[in-house]
Formats: C-alpha cells, structure tokens, sequence
C-alpha cells in the first residue's frame, strides 16, 4: 500500500507565495503519475496540475504562468510552487499519485494524499 502526506498549505496574503509537497512511501517499484487537484465547498474537486513520468505538464488554465508542479523521482516527491496567489486559489489540495507497487506481485497503485488547507486572504 502507497502512502501521501502532504504538507506546506496555510494562510497567505494575495500576491503571496506557497509550495505545496506530497512523499508517497511504501512499496513502489516506479511513479507513473503526479497531480494537485483541489476542492471547495459546493464544487466537484479538480485538475490543477499533473506530471507524467515522461515529463510532460499539464496545468488548469486558471493557474497557469502561477503555479509549477515539480518532482523529485529519487525522494518519491512532487511539489506544486504556487505563486501571485488569489483568493479564488482557496481550496483544500490534494495531491494525486499513481505507478506501480510490489507485494506479492507487482501492482497498480492510485492513491491520494489527505488534502491540505490553502487560504489566501485579501
């Protein structure tokens, strides 16, 4: 089983800055798959950025040219920089990673981490 913790959301000024990380630990042969992806009360959760094994980005067009979502394949990590923040970015994140794990056999994972609060005052 893969496990998420996640950490650096919080309170921040508009036009400020955060940087969100998600570690997954566990049996991971091989990280296939990293997005953010955060909800508020009364609207289903959503895409704010992924990154495939390969490299490739893709980010909701709200955020882009403000947020960058990294990772960090030997420490099993993926970051999202957030930048020139705005109330609208309010939101409980949740990171999403999936790959494949190892047990007995070799498996698909997708798991998600606990979600982090993120609040941007104005």
């Amino acid at each position: 089983q893969v496990q998420l913790v996640e950490s650096g959301g919080g309170l921040v000024q508009v036009g400020g800055s955060l940087r969100l990380s998600c570690t997954a630990s566990g049996r991971i042969v091989s990280i296939t798959y990293m997005g953010w992806y955060r909800e508020t009360p009364g609207k289903q959760r959503e895409l704010v950025a992924a990154l495939t094994r390969g490299g490739n980005t893709n980010y909701a067009d709200s955020v882009k040219g403000r947020f960058t979502i990294s990772g960090d394949n030997a420490k099993n990590t993926v970051y999202l920089q957030m930048n020139s923040l705005k109330p609208e970015d309010t939101a409980v994140y949740y990171c999403n990673v999936m790959g494949l794990g190892s047990g007995s056999t070799w498996t698909s994972f997708n798991s998600w981490g606990q979600g982090t609060q993120v609040t941007v005052s104005s």
